[in-house]
Order: C-alpha cells, then sequence, then structure tokens
C-alpha cells in the first residue's frame, strides 16, 4: 500500500467543475471485455459511426511504443484512465513509484493483477499527492475523458507539481471534436466506421451515453496552452502520436528537480 502519509484533499477549485457523475454497470461491454482480454468493442457515436477500441492491446503488457514513453517518465508518475493497467504494472517492475486511477472496478482489479498500484476513482475526485506529482499520463485517447479536453487539462495541471511533465497521446488525424458516445460491442447495423484515431478506457455501460473528445496534436497543444502547459517535444511512432508537456515553474530560469514520491496510505 502506499506509505507517503495521509492523502491530499485538496479542492478541484473554481476554475475546473467536475462533469456529472456516469451511471457505472459491473457487467456492462467494456468490462467484459476486460475479463476476456478481447474485443471486439466500440464506442458508438449518436448517428452511429463507430469507433474501436484496442482491447487486446490495453490488456497486453507495455509494447515498444508504450516503453519509450515510460523512459521519459520522471519521478512519481500518476495514469490517469489506467484501463487494466499494463503501463503501472511496468512502472512498478521498474521499481517506480506509480499509481493509476481509473472509474471502472474492472480496470482497476485488473491493473492490480499485473502488479500496479490504482484507485478506482475519477480524475475529478480527491487524489493523493495533488500538486505534487512529477509526471502525469493521459494514454490511449484518454484526452478525451469528460468530454471538455480545458476542463481535464487543467485538472491535471493542477495534480502535476511545478514544472511537472504531462505525456499526453493525441488522435493520428487532426481532429477537434465533441460527441456523446455508448461503449458497445455490436457494430450493428452496416453503420459508417472509422479505422483511424483512438479512444481511452471508458468503463461505461453500453446502455448510457457520456461525454467524449477526440483531439489530434494541433489541438491538443491549443487546449494545453490555455491551462497553462507548455509544449517540450511532440514526435510519432507505430502510428501513435504523443506530446510531451510541462507546467510553469517559479522561475523560468531552470527546471526544479524531480521530487520525492508522492503517493500516500489510502
Amino acid at each position: 500500500m502506499y506509505d507517503g502519509g495521509a492523502p491530499v484533499r485538496a479542492p478541484i477549485g473554481p476554475s475546473v467543475s467536475a462533469p456529472p457523475p456516469a451511471a457505472w454497470a459491473g457487467a456492462d461491454p467494456y468490462s467484459a471485455a476486460l475479463r476476456t482480454g478481447r474485443g471486439p468493442l466500440f464506442l458508438r457515436r449518436t448517428d452511429g459511426w463507430l469507433l474501436p477500441l484496442e482491447v487486446e492491446r490495453w490488456c497486453a503488457r507495455a509494447d515498444a511504443v508504450d516503453r519509450q514513453v515510460l523512459d521519459r517518465c520522471e519521478g512519481a508518475v500518476l495514469d490517469v484512465g489506467c484501463g487494466p493497467g499494463r503501463l503501472v504494472a511496468e512502472l512498478a517492475t521498474r521499481g517506480r513509484t506509480a499509481l493509476g486511477v481509473d472509474v471502472s472496478d474492472a480496470a482497476v482489479a485488473h491493473s492490480r493483477g499485473l502488479g500496479g498500484q490504482a484507485l478506482c476513482r475519477s480524475v475529478f475526485d480527491p487524489l493523493p499527492g495533488e500538486g505534487r506529482w512529477d509526471t502525469v499520463l493521459l494514454m490511449d485517447g484518454n484526452i478525451g475523458i469528460g468530454g471538455e479536453p480545458h476542463t481535464l487539462l487543467t485538472r491535471v495541471a493542477q495534480l502535476l507539481a511545478p514544472g511537472g511533465l504531462l505525456m499526453a497521446e493525441a488522435a493520428p488525424v487532426d481532429v477537434d471534436e465533441r460527441a456523446s458516445v455508448q461503449v458497445t460491442d455490436s457494430p450493428g447495423r452496416a453503420e459508417p466506421t472509422e479505422p483511424t484515431g483512438q479512444a481511452g478506457h471508458p468503463g461505461q455501460s453500453g446502455g448510457h451515453p457520456f461525454p467524449w473528445a477526440r483531439l489530434g496534436t494541433p489541438a491538443l497543444l491549443r487546449y494545453a496552452a490555455g491551462a497553462g502547459l507548455r509544449p517540450v517535444d511532440q514526435w510519432s511512432v507505430g502510428g501513435r502520436c504523443f506530446a510531451a508537456l510541462r507546467t510553469r515553474t517559479p522561475s523560468s530560469s531552470a527546471e526544479p528537480a524531480n521530487s520525492a514520491a508522492v503517493t500516500s496510505s489510502q
């Protein structure tokens, strides 16, 4: 368990308004897919458009592209929308301090089964170590969480230490989209699909629409600037696109050294 003291219970603050809570279901298509480790699984937009979700990759161990991202992480790492936990598990094998958070009970259980630390919680809930995380991860399209990228990135900036690092994955297409979606394990009738793009670990029942967003790298950088995050690098590998961004520091002359572990007793 965590050994860094009592959890920090700082409020989200007036600049961030948490999305309304969604209804989670233990037998939803997402949870069922995690139990088997395979799809098919899709996000379905209200107009019938489908986005395939990469369940098999999420449930596998971290691949070479994932490991390249994790090599760039600094200090203690918070994985927002950790899904079935391949990234926190990989960080644990490296002896790194890492915590995953996800709204899906099934995802958290899977993460812990792989040896990663995880909490069943929304990023908009009070979290351990607020304002002291060295790195936050928004992988696998989790920039879409809540459907309002500015709100999410402002919240992430609150979680990071001064000069902290955000590692975010963007869609491999130039897109800036908000939509109401559902998780489904069936494509249904012959409806339009798009093979490119990606989505995060939503965890919602297929019967309950929820807000989601998709951002390419240009849109991600625009919203990040509005949240006080400045880009330090961006790259593409294996058909996936990433950006590294930092929070502002008290002094612009130098970046702060990595802080100590910030996970706390829970």
